[in-house]
């Protein structure tokens, strides 16, 4: 079952029991999938589902973080979209698993003490292994720790 099948269903859920905050949020969020899928004229793969679901995350994070003081109502609203989101969000990998594909990546390409002139040649090979499942700027971090 894909991502809008799933988030369909939740939001008939939503609507049965009367949950209208949760309702609202699974609309705007299948609203965006089937935007993408309505640009792309196909099927949305797993990792376009995922990003989409992330970007919509990040953005009600940003809100969160830009609402003026005093303003609770927003930071409530924020918090119960954030929750429900979260329920469709890819399992993203923690430091030990980043750390794993790291040194895979490392491995692979021969390289035993990496500078900060191999950053470039890693992140390329990496990044595509841990879009959408991990945190750009901590897998950034991780990688600096490598770097001699």
């Amino acid at each position: 079952m894909s991502k809008m099948d799933e988030v369909r269903k939740a939001m008939m859920q939503a609507l049965k029991n009367k949950e209208m905050d949760r309702k609202e949020t699974l609309s705007l969020l299948l609203s965006a999938l089937k935007a993408k899928y309505i640009d792309k004229r196909e099927d949305l793969t797993e990792e376009e589902e995922n990003a989409i679901i992330l970007k919509e995350i990040k953005q009600t994070q940003e809100t969160m973080e830009n609402a003026p003081d005093g303003r609770d109502d927003i930071l409530t609203e924020c918090k119960n979209r954030l929750e429900v989101l979260n329920e469709f969000a890819p399992k993203m990998m923690d430091e030990t698993e980043i750390k794993q594909v790291i040194q895979s990546v490392l491995d692979q390409l021969g390289i035993t003490q990496p500078t900060v002139k191999d950053k470039g040649i890693i992140m390329k090979n990496l990044m595509p292994l841990v879009k959408g499942k991990a945190d750009g700027g901590l897998v950034n971090r991780l990688v600096g720790e490598y770097l001699k």
